[in-house]
């Protein structure tokens, strides 16, 4: 045995004599909750106890006292809350930042899939996470991107293989694979995809799903591959369907994507054991707004769900699910990773503790050291743009091109017919896509009806999935202008009007994330919106995370690429 090892073993043993002492009475806790109304997820009850903690973990539940005791009187105490399925990048800050957002809120625990900055930075983007989030105090798991490219059409920063991933699976805080967007594959039986699924088996890890509607014999083959979760579902057919067959639910409420109203019904005593609550993507806004999962669980209440029910599909049935048995409930040997909440109704925050220390209190976190990332990734990460000076030229067709018709509140499209130039009268306005990671000098042209600019244009990096730069304006010349700023960014959010950009937001992180803090990002980002609409664009639409999405290649029916414009039912370019 080595010596390290030799190491381990005794710090442990002498970890776990002091539980077991301070359990047993024989001396004070380091902390003790006071007259605690706790949630028991095991029993689906509400119990009183004092809770000691000591070394990071509940030590008993009793009567006890402690170094530091915190009286509870009147309050509930609850496990940390996991996000069982997010994307870091969409809060458009950095993970630090992101954690100072969401601890005030008793989130413990997150599980990301880094598909964003893997998109444009490959393994590196991984690399870049893993360290960008060690040692914070909300522990950031991580699913590794299954689809980059999220289809073949896409020119992202990189294109990752079964053997680009396998490295990281030895990782600590790597618990599987993620969201299998590509089912089509998995039916067919595409080798690479499979190739996938299979390394995930072996190294005895989750694979998690993501097949909207997938039904009959698909659904079979599909969870028979190994895919054992679903994030996607927006109604009660589809999702008692994959439910019968074994997968979990993952109920999502987020920004972008909001199914808890339609499947609250699921937390109840026959489903909710197999339900989880995630994210998938949270903006800025929404983080300040609105919370995180403790909102999720407040509205869940409110629509009708035990309180514990949905409690518990925010703590224990997350952790079980991804193999972390030694959270999500309020139990001895559990971590000490506490909410301290008012009531079930008002499901207001007042302190979280994480592993038994307190991270946040009255709205705020308490201050904790950033993570340090290795300059190669760090400078790697700040210059992911290789795109030349456009003109106007650039951006001109010489015969008619698809019309992307625009849904209002949907990211879905309509075939709107084809057009030779915009039309601002007819709200027909030029869209293109300009290839950013590798210099290609790809621009794929076309056009977007129902965005409703009225004068300049708004640009991005921010273009699902591959991140590209994707802009929307009234002439080719505003195009090529705002597109050019967001380079001269080294990414961000453009709004361009008379010669000069009106309002930005910088995102300088892999062209997906800034290094501000959340408050200075929000207020930038809804003064960008507040921009945009005061040129016209649509009101039923989001100015940029609509945008995003139009050049996503893998939603119906007409997106935009680096190619020109594709149709996703026909899979041909239009």
């Amino acid at each position: 045995m080595s010596e390290h090892k030799k190491d381990d073993i005794s710090r442990e043993l002498r970890r776990k004599r002091r539980v077991i002492s301070v359990a047993m009475g024989r001396e004070a806790a380091d902390l003790v909750l006071k007259n605690a109304s706790y949630a028991n997820v095991f029993t689906g009850e509400v119990l009183t106890a004092d809770i000691a903690v000591a070394e990071g973990l509940i030590a008993g539940l009793g009567s006890y006292s402690g170094r530091e005791e915190r009286d509870c009187t009147g309050k509930l105490v609850l496990p940390g809350f996991m996000d069982a399925h997010i994307h870091l990048e969409s809060s458009l800050v950095a993970p630090a930042e992101f954690a100072r957002a969401v601890l005030p809120h008793g989130t413990s625990t997150v599980v990301t899939d880094p598909h964003e900055i893997a998109n444009v930075m490959g393994t590196d983007g991984i690399a870049y996470m893993l360290q960008a989030t060690e040692g914070l105090p909300v522990d950031v798991r991580f699913m590794l991107p299954s689809c980059v490219p999220a289809t073949p059409l896409d020119e992202s920063g990189a294109a990752l293989e079964q053997e680009d991933l396998d490295g990281f699976y030895s990782h600590p805080r790597v618990q599987g694979l993620a969201e299998m967007m590509n089912f089509v594959g998995v039916l067919a039986g595409d080798e690479g995809v499979l190739a996938k699924l299979a390394a995930a088996s072996l190294a005895d890890k989750r694979t998690d799903g993501h097949a909207p509607d997938l039904a009959g014999n698909g659904l079979n083959a599909y969870i028979a591959a190994g895919v054992r979760s679903d994030h996607e579902c927006h109604d009660l057919q589809d999702a008692t369907a994959k439910l019968e067959r074994g997968q979990y639910i993952m109920i999502r409420e987020g920004t972008a994507a909001r199914n808890l109203e339609a499947l609250a019904p699921l937390l109840c005593g026959k489903y909710g054991g197999r339900c989880l609550l995630c994210t998938d993507d949270k903006h800025p806004g929404s983080l300040l707004e609105q919370g995180h999962i403790d909102a999720i669980i407040r509205q869940a209440i409110a629509l009708g769900a035990d309180p514990i029910t949905a409690i518990k599909a925010a703590t224990l049935n997350a952790a079980q699910y991804f193999g972390l048995h030694d959270r999500g409930a309020v139990a001895p040997g559990y971590l000490a990773d506490l909410v301290v909440i008012d009531n079930f109704q008002s499901f207001q925050v007042e302190a979280f503790y994480k592993k038994g220390i307190l991270a946040a209190e009255n709205g705020a976190a308490l201050p904790f050291p950033v993570p340090v990332v290795e300059p190669r990734l760090t400078e790697r990460a700040l210059h992911t743009f290789q795109v030349g000076t456009l003109t106007a030229q650039d951006f001109r067709s010489s015969g008619p091109q698809g019309v992307v018709g625009m849904v209002d509140g949907e990211i879905t499209t309509v075939d709107a017919g084809r057009a030779g130039a915009p039309d601002i009268a007819r709200d027909i306005l030029r869209a293109a896509v300009v290839e950013r990671h590798k210099g290609t000098g790809h621009i794929g042209l076309g056009f977007l009806q129902g965005y409703g600019l009225k004068s300049g244009a708004v640009a991005t990096s921010i273009s699902h999935d591959s991140h590209n730069i994707i802009v929307v304006g009234a002439s080719e010349e505003d195009c090529a202008a705002a597109v050019n700023r967001v380079a001269e960014l080294n990414g961000g959010i453009v709004v361009w009007k008379e010669g000069r950009p009106v309002a930005e937001v910088s995102l300088a992180i892999g062209g997906i994330m800034s290094s501000e803090s959340l408050e200075t990002v929000n207020e930038k980002l809804e003064a960008a919106k507040a921009a945009a609409y005061a040129l016209g664009v649509n009101r039923g639409i989001d100015p940029f995370m609509t945008l995003s999405f139009m050049a996503l290649p893998v939603i119906p029916t007409l997106r935009i690429t680096t190619r020109g414009v594709f149709d996703v039912r026909t899979q041909d370019y239009v």
